[in-house]
């Protein structure tokens, strides 16, 4: 399976989903002009991953701000994320936030009261 890595922009995030080690990375800001068309590979990579996970998936998720359509978006790639956990693998999201953010804080507790994995909540220094 092919890794994706895509370099941040002022509009978008890094991303790096690795099937071979189990990790994918969203870091940066997401506020594309389309957000459906900047997440369809994403989406699509991980529904390939869901037919043969590893036993153990790391995601980690240090976005710094995100509009309303890339939210859609990222619950779409976090109830993937459910449906390799329900199949008996295990899913660990960290979800970063600033320190003093709590809009972040708050949207990764509000993801976590939607899906069914536990979401570990880490702080970092502005």
């Amino acid at each position: 399976m092919n890794k994706i890595t895509i370099e941040a922009t002022p509009k978008t995030p890094a991303i790096n989903f690795d099937a071979d080690l189990g990790k994918i990375e969203v870091k940066g800001r997401s506020i594309p002009e389309n957000s459906i068309e900047f997440y369809r590979p994403l989406i699509a990579w991980l529904d390939a991953y869901t037919a043969a996970p590893l036993a153990s998936t790391v995601v980690n998720v240090q976005l710094e701000y995100f509009n309303t359509s890339s939210s859609k978006c990222i619950l779409d790639i976090f109830k993937r994320l459910e449906n390799i956990a329900k199949a008996g693998s295990v899913v660990n999201i960290n979800w970063f936030y600033e320190e003093d953010d709590e809009d972040m804080f708050e949207a990764g507790e509000d993801y976590q009261s939607i899906i069914k994995i536990p979401f570990k909540m880490i702080e970092i220094e502005a």
